[in-house]
């Protein structure tokens, strides 16, 4: 698929995305009005990424993925965040967003009125999305005050849910830009299973009172082989739809813990859940249902690095995506443009390691061995 068509293509699908989700919420005013002026927001959005294009031939993406929070409550099985170094136990940084004397070496993390910035110069080139991930990102409530105050941005908040209460209840009605997304693996055992005991139920209770309150919100599922088949039955997908679940994002394991390679999609599980994909968008008309990595094969292949998006970690570090933690720039030393144009991600997009030939699964972490003989090659 030619960069043109991408481009054409993901407009496209962040318009169904908010038609849908403006149907969803017609009985919410607030929340109608507000996503009302979030879609002539995104139509000038597309005009913005296009003029950046022509004048300084830079592709703008139209979302980011962000990790804010270097810390969280639970110890969730196969964790990427924490096998990949950004999420641990305990508050790591100082006052100034830099590393607490006495712990241990990690990550420093920026502060809100950084995060911000960064999400004001995102807006001001047309990027419509930033997906907000960690660690837990509703244990950095500074941060997410500080950054809905971009009103011309939507932020899924990926979270384990285990934080939403009254207070955070109220956060979300007065910015209706901030989307919880609430973690689970299927049912009770599954969940509980890899997220710790009674992680479920409170996730359910965390649904009660988003739908009680009539708030937008979905959910976040690991697809692996083994609970592939409960969590794409229409038996799964009505019981969230009846919590009031408008959105779910199907996240395909990627195995960053060793011993866990059986739980990763082969070519029968690709091809199964294209399959399902196709059901599921004809008969839930009013859900959001997405797949990653998998939709990424209709895109022309990995969209990381760029091409569709690009990860920035708790420091402000880019890096092609959160599968793939190697950077050789900052989005606070060099912007966003700057790190669009970093080295590393024009010898990943050049190699076609994204946007080439794409059958399924997560690219760069497939090949991460290459794309670390990369960054060392453009740092030397």
């Amino acid at each position: 698929m030619s960069e043109i068509n991408l481009q054409s293509y993901m407009s496209d699908a962040i318009r169904r995305i908010m038609a849908k989700a403006y149907r969803n919420i017609l009985s919410n005013p607030l929340q109608a009005k507000a996503v009302w002026r979030l879609q002539q927001t995104f139509q000038r959005s597309e005009k913005r990424r296009a003029i950046v294009k022509d004048k300084e031939g830079v592709e703008v993406p139209p979302f980011l993925i962000c990790s804010i929070a270097t810390t969280c409550n639970l110890h969730c099985k196969g964790c990427y965040a924490r096998a990949n170094g950004i999420a641990a136990d305990g508050d790591r940084s100082g006052a100034n967003g830099s590393q607490a004397d006495g712990q241990e070496t990690q990550k420093a993390t920026l502060s809100p009125d950084q995060w911000k910035a960064i999400f004001e110069e995102a807006a001001s080139l047309g990027i419509n999305f930033a997906l907000l991930a960690g660690g837990e990102p509703m244990m950095r409530r500074d941060i997410l005050e500080r950054v809905a105050e971009v009103e011309d941005m939507i932020f899924p908040i990926f979270t384990n849910g285990t934080l939403i209460g009254p207070s955070y209840i109220e956060f979300l009605k007065r910015h209706v830009n901030m989307i919880p997304v609430i973690s689970i693996e299927g049912l009770e055992r599954s969940t509980d299973e890899r997220r710790g005991k009674g992680m479920y139920q409170r996730a359910m209770l965390s649904m009660e009172m988003l739908q009680d309150a009539k708030l937008f919100f979905g959910t976040s599922i690991t697809v692996t082989t083994e609970n592939f088949d409960l969590v794409t039955s229409d038996t799964f997908v009505d019981n969230l739809h009846e919590r009031g679940c408008k959105i779910i994002f199907y996240v395909e394991y990627v195995p960053t813990e060793p011993g866990t390679e059986h739980l990763a999609f082969g070519d029968a599980e690709i091809a199964r859940m294209e399959a399902v994909q196709l059901h599921q968008l004809e008969c839930y008309k009013d859900m959001i249902i997405l797949s990653f990595p998998g939709d990424e094969k209709f895109m022309g292949g990995c969209l990381a690095a760029g091409r569709g998006f690009f990860h920035i970690g708790p420091d402000g570090s880019a890096e092609p995506c959160p599968f793939s933690p190697f950077s050789d720039s900052s989005v606070i030393e060099l912007g966003i443009k700057g790190a669009l144009a970093s080295p590393l991600f024009r010898k990943l997009r050049e190699v076609h390691l994204v946007g080439g030939e794409h059958t399924g699964g997560c690219a760069l972490f497939e090949h991460r061995e290459e794309v670390e003989a990369m960054l060392q090659s453009v740092k030397s």
